[in-house]
């Protein structure tokens, strides 16, 4: 029972502060070397923590590797440093390679506004269009568990350039966010209404068309949004990315990762929506892992959804996504990234996933 608690309690407890999971070892002209690890060895463009967040590096290819086990390192190209000094010292992996504000990280105008949801004000970037003239077309940007709004800023250029306004809220329990009565994630359950919230603000706001996007957990939250939300019928198309199709099939990966039997994985999921679940995982809400099932209730789907997922996603399996596009064919439709990390297609291949999306969108 008490494996089965803390594995529980671990799915839905934010996790807000990050460790420092690499060192800056030696910065030259136009490079920098790193202690190696798999995220540091990934193809593509990232971003870089430093000084526990207070400064920040983007960093592109990779130049050269040397030195084996612990020893081994790393030199990357040196795109940038937004923040801060750059010198050797720890540092923490950034995958989604900006930081800042829509302005600083990619030059786009906008501004702060707030989104009036069930637990307070959620707050806002609303980013126009390019064109003089609004469409009528607004994209709302959701991230993933335990990250920031930081982690969609990537998509705002291309949407920028094909027309849409964009909406980027913070959700309960975000640093900066109101937090939820529990202080929990319930896995989409709850969080959908702070997208219904921005939904509803788009659309008081002048929005004839929505567009909705999601990154790894946020496509769990979209996906409820999607079908409990009054306003859904106005949503127009979906791009996930990364999506948590079914958090069972998640949890069950997570399991086998980290050794935990599947009959503890089980009894976790039955804590999670038991009466039980309140005492031992001070939860206000049960959280039902089957109603997170879209492979299920793929019939209950009924907008047209663009899936982006890695076949070499360490975090999120991408086998799901692919067995709701054969389920609701012509519906339901998937790209999968030949290889990334969770989430971060993107980062190794940027046009052809801003190529991807346009196309959709369009």
């Amino acid at each position: 029972m008490g494996t089965a608690t803390y594995f529980a309690h671990r799915i839905i407890t934010p996790e807000h502060e990050k460790k420092d999971d690499t060192a800056v070892l030696q910065v030259a002209k136009g490079t920098l070397t790193l202690r190696a690890t798999p995220a540091t060895l990934t193809p593509g463009r990232y971003g870089l923590w430093l000084d526990k967040g207070a400064g920040h590096a983007r960093v592109g290819e990779v130049v050269e590797t040397g030195g084996s086990g612990r020893s081994a390192t790393v030199t990357r190209e040196l795109l940038g440093v937004d923040l801060g000094e750059l010198e050797p010292g720890p540092a923490r992996w950034n995958k989604y390679y900006y930081c800042g504000t829509p302005r600083t990280a990619v030059g786009l105008p906008y501004e702060d506004v707030l989104v009036t949801s069930d637990v307070g004000d959620l707050p806002t970037w609303r980013v126009p269009p390019a064109a003089t003239e609004d469409t009528g077309d607004w994209a709302i940007l959701v991230h993933g568990r335990s990250a920031m709004r930081e982690e969609t800023l990537r998509a705002l250029p291309v949407l920028h350039r094909v027309g849409f306004t964009s909406l980027i809220p913070m959700y309960r329990n975000d640093i900066g966010a109101p937090p939820s009565a529990d202080g929990r994630y319930s896995l989409g359950l709850s969080e959908w209404r702070d997208v219904d919230a921005a939904m509803r603000y788009a659309l008081a706001h002048g929005a004839r068309r929505l567009v909705l996007l999601g990154w790894s957990m946020g496509g769990a939250i979209v996906l409820q949004a999607l079908n409990r939300s009054d306003v859904a019928h106005r949503v127009q198309r979906v791009v996930l990315d990364g999506p948590v199709i079914d958090w069972g099939s998640v949890l069950a990966h997570q399991a086998d990762l980290h050794f935990i039997p599947r009959p503890i994985d089980h009894l976790a999921r039955s804590l999670l929506r038991s009466k039980l679940s309140r005492l031992l995982l001070q939860i206000s809400e049960p959280v039902d892992v089957a109603a997170t099932n879209w492979l299920d209730r793929a019939d209950e789907l009924s907008h047209r959804i663009f899936i982006i997922h890695s076949a070499t996603d360490e975090t999120v399996p991408f086998g799901p996504s692919q067995d709701l596009a054969r389920r609701r064919p012509g519906l339901v439709h998937t790209f999968v990234w030949p290889s990334a990390r969770h989430c971060q297609e993107w980062n190794t291949n940027p046009s052809l996933w801003e190529d991807l999306v346009a196309s959709f969108l369009r």
